[in-house]
């Protein structure tokens, strides 16, 4: 079992206490997105795991726990969400410095194929324009250079709630284009964007696009690999896409731990937070040695309680 961690949320940067009380502990409980009192067992044991995949826009927090996960016998790897946008879209985001050195820092620890460059959401507006984009992109992978082997990217989807808080920075003169994924305008900056990557040592891929970029050197990618965790462990994993998520999300099956409205970064794109105080004060609310990240937990049933003595016993 693949462990995502998390698409909901970013446990490194704000839960890593929970997270390793959760792993020391051999499990975790999830609630279900749709219906908060429906909890899932999740085991967290190591002969369990397949490996799990981090998901952070500041996994700092984590780096002090990687010799204990590695002790467990734990694998792991990391996708680092990297942008450099105003603080109007990215309130709550340390430096991108800081952020840099804890990616230089990460892959110094675990090599770069354990380490993926996230550039996305690529938002294009009047303040962030395509040559925004080419002068960010390049700057970044040019830091990270030797870092990591692998960048995603992809172009912003307006949902509903996304869409509604981008709609109330156009009153304070942003200009959102919301109709440039099938744009040639977007064609010449993946295809600009590939030549950076490439330039830096660097494959580039796109995450859950309906276009498909392939010819101008952007091919459909996968965060959760299984091709990838087979090549770093030489382990076989299952392929199969998982069914759980959009029909362009070519990632594998997976569980995810997070929950969505916990994040406090409050990034205005983001699709995983309707709420931003709803998300503080469940995060306020949060216990560090709950078996869930915000809620009620449920006591384990008869065979949640063996699979736990089992565990034990080994």
């Amino acid at each position: 079992m693949i462990i995502s961690a998390s698409r909901r949320t970013d446990i490194p940067a704000l839960y890593s206490d929970w997270f390793m009380n959760r792993i020391r502990a051999g499990w975790c409980q999830v609630p279900n997105p749709l219906n908060y009192n429906q909890l899932s067992y999740i085991s967290l044991r190591p002969d369990n795991v397949t490996a799990i995949v981090f998901w952070s826009k500041n996994p700092a927090p984590m780096l002090r726990y990687l010799d204990e996960l590695d002790e467990r016998g734990l694998r792991y790897y990391f996708q680092f969400t990297l942008n450099d946008y105003p603080k109007t879209l990215e309130p709550k985001i340390p430096r991108l410095e800081d952020r840099l050195e804890t990616f230089q820092e990460l892959s110094s620890r675990l090599g770069p194929l354990r380490i993926m460059w996230r550039y996305d959401p690529i938002i294009i507006s009047n303040r962030t324009p395509l040559v925004f984009h080419l002068d960010k992109f390049s700057k970044i992978a040019t830091a990270l250079k030797g870092s990591t082997r692998r960048v995603m990217v992809s172009l912003v989807d307006y949902y509903q709630k996304t869409d509604r808080r981008l709609s109330l920075l156009e009153r304070r003169g942003f200009q959102f284009e919301r109709g440039i994924s099938h744009s040639p305008q977007a064609l010449k900056l993946l295809e600009e964007l590939a030549e950076i990557a490439r330039y830096n040592g660097m494959e580039i891929f796109t995450c859950a696009e309906e276009f498909d970029f392939s010819k101008v050197g952007v091919p459909p990618g996968r965060c959760i690999d299984g091709e990838l965790i087979s090549k770093l462990w030489s382990l076989k994993v299952p392929t199969k896409k998982d069914p759980t998520q959009r029909a362009a999300c070519l990632c594998v099956v997976s569980k995810d731990i997070g929950m969505n409205d916990t994040c406090l970064h409050c990034c205005r794109y983001c699709y995983a937070t309707r709420n931003a105080p709803v998300a503080r004060r469940r995060h306020s609310q949060h216990d560090p040695n709950s078996p869930v990240i915000w809620g009620r937990s449920r006591p384990l049933s008869e065979a949640e309680r063996a699979d736990q003595l089992k565990a034990k016993l080994l």
